[in-house]
């Protein structure tokens, strides 16, 4: 690089400081004209205006100075600029224009001075190509420290987000004479319609809170619409899909989902209207997946429609289970031969009682059935016939309870 063209650089940047307030205005008017998230309140509009002064600033000095790139920092009052953008929940595609636009911007800008005080044409594009580059330079460097800034802001911020609204979400399910208009302004949302909630957790902590957020997208594309959701910690996520008329969870597609995804389990409560179904259906969910804990692994999809009267007696676990075998006796015995009693006793209780049904739903002989009824009843010592819905709901809490099959 010729020494003329240094001197002229360094000449460049001086007539461009001596017009520093005018750039700093026309820029920071671009960007709000070109870029709607630039449109900000009054204190707001002051840090951007200070952002972009920063930036123009520490492009002149390079210019001036021949600052190495390695040397070049993000100003702090551009670094600040950044934390509220991510703050405001605006997109980091904005601001990266900006930047990218302040680039184009400043090229134009240099052709016009060198045109305005008639250097000589060759001179003139040595400077352009020189200022361009190192301008350039600058943007790119910045624009790494930009990213980094905010998106560890933007994490800070969503944490602390998902954190009050746990909170706001405890109160509510926790206040004694809360009344509903109250719970509305602390959550954000009417409650006024029909709820169903889930518990969302994971049991490895690897990548948790990505593999929660995969778990609630599960259930609202499971139920068509987006849930209410409060991050607890790592591990867990607690969710509410509500609306005017009652949700419909497809079942099945959720199923399916979780399958594909190891690590993911959600446990669902009943429907629920008002505060009090929103209270009751979170509480249905965490028994649910109380009951779930018991298994393991634990399944991947647990309903509390399906396991309520189990999921009533994981408190008092010890007398559940002591009743259990009471009730079933020898039947609860851990062998392939006992097993197949209790699957068919299940199966017979399912169908009424009826020998050709349960044989048809099982794939064996009507006599089979015959034979194996008659034999677990010697294992219980009574017929089916006695105490049979204690034996039904027996074999069902077993089930549910993890101690069988």
């Amino acid at each position: 690089m010729s020494a003329d063209v240094n001197q002229a650089t360094l000449e460049l940047a001086e007539r461009l400081r001596a017009d520093f307030d005018d750039l700093t205005s026309e820029l920071t008017s671009m960007f709000i004209e070109v870029i709607p998230e630039f449109r900000h309140d009054d204190e707001v509009r002051r840090l951007m205006i200070a952002s972009t002064a920063s930036n123009v600033a520490a492009i002149l000095d390079m210019l001036a100075l021949s600052i190495s790139r390695d040397d070049i920092t993000v100003p702090p009052a551009a670094a600040e600029y950044a934390r509220r953008f991510a703050q405001q929940g605006l997109s980091l595609e904005a601001l990266l224009r900006a930047y990218r636009l302040g680039d184009h911007w400043f090229t134009q800008r240099t052709i016009a001075d060198l045109r305005a005080h008639d250097v000589a044409p060759a001179l003139a594009l040595e400077i352009t190509s020189r200022s361009a580059g190192l301008v350039n330079g600058y943007i790119d460097q910045v624009i790494e420290g930009i990213i980094d800034i905010y998106e560890s802001e933007r994490r800070r911020w969503d944490a602390r987000s998902e954190t009050a609204r746990a909170v706001q979400i405890r109160a509510v399910l926790d206040t004694d004479n809360l009344d509903l208009t109250d719970a509305e302004q602390m959550l954000g949302t009417s409650l006024r319609g029909w709820h169903l909630a889930a518990i969302v957790w994971i049991r490895t902590p690897t990548a948790a809170i990505n593999l929660l957020q995969v778990g609630t997208t599960m259930l609202a594309t499971a139920t068509g619409k987006q849930p209410l959701t409060a991050l607890i910690d790592e591990r867990h996520c607690w969710a509410w899909i509500s609306s005017v008329g009652k949700p419909v969870l497809d079942e099945d597609r959720l199923l399916r989902d979780l399958l594909r995804r190891k690590n993911i389990h959600i446990a669902v409560g009943e429907l629920g209207s008002g505060l009090d179904g929103f209270r009751q259906t979170f509480r249905d969910a965490q028994r649910a997946r109380n009951l779930a804990l018991l298994s393991e692994p634990a399944p991947p999809l647990t309903l509390h429609s399906r396991v309520a009267l189990a999921s009533l007696l994981v408190d008092h676990l010890a007398d559940a289970r002591a009743w259990v075998r009471r009730v079933l006796g020898d039947l609860m015995r851990d062998d392939e031969a006992t097993t197949r009693l209790r699957e068919t006793v299940q199966t017979y209780l399912d169908t009424r009682g009826s020998l050709t049904d349960a044989a048809a739903r099982m794939h064996v002989h009507k006599n089979t059935v015959h034979y194996r009824i008659r034999r677990a009843e010697e294992v219980l010592g009574h017929p089916l016939t006695v105490n049979r819905l204690e034996t039904e709901a027996a074999l069902m809490i077993a089930r549910q309870l993890g101690m069988i099959g």
